[in-house]
């Protein structure tokens, strides 16, 4: 999987890389989910955006600890980009959102105790 965080995403939502139609969109959602987790302290103080693939999970500081990031904003573009219908599947995303989002919290006050 690419190291960028607009390809990775995109890939998880199974669109092909050289496909950039939604481009626009997805940054936008991928950059609400930051700033999200910006409010809930996790990355750099001054908060952290994409503007394109350049942007990289690397540059965001995101290690093996932190894997609910990637997850977490999967989830979040997926239910604003592409919900699914079924009421039931939407709502699963949503609460397993809530619970990554409470695990990234978590864990930063770990590592800053």
């Amino acid at each position: 999987m690419s190291d960028s965080i607009l390809q990775s995403t995109k890939k998880a939502l199974g669109l092909e890389s050289d496909y950039d139609a939604f481009d626009l969109d997805i940054i936008m959602f991928i950059n609400s989910a930051l700033a999200t987790l910006n409010q809930v302290g996790y990355g750099p103080l001054e908060g952290f955006m994409i503007t394109g693939p350049e942007e990289t999970w690397a540059d965001l500081d995101v290690q093996t600890k932190d894997m609910f990031v990637k997850q977490y904003i999967y989830g979040e573009v997926r239910v604003s980009f592409d919900p699914p219908q079924n009421s039931s599947a939407l709502e699963a995303i949503r609460k397993k959102n809530e619970e990554l989002l409470w695990r990234i919290n978590i864990n930063r006050e770990v590592d800053n105790d």
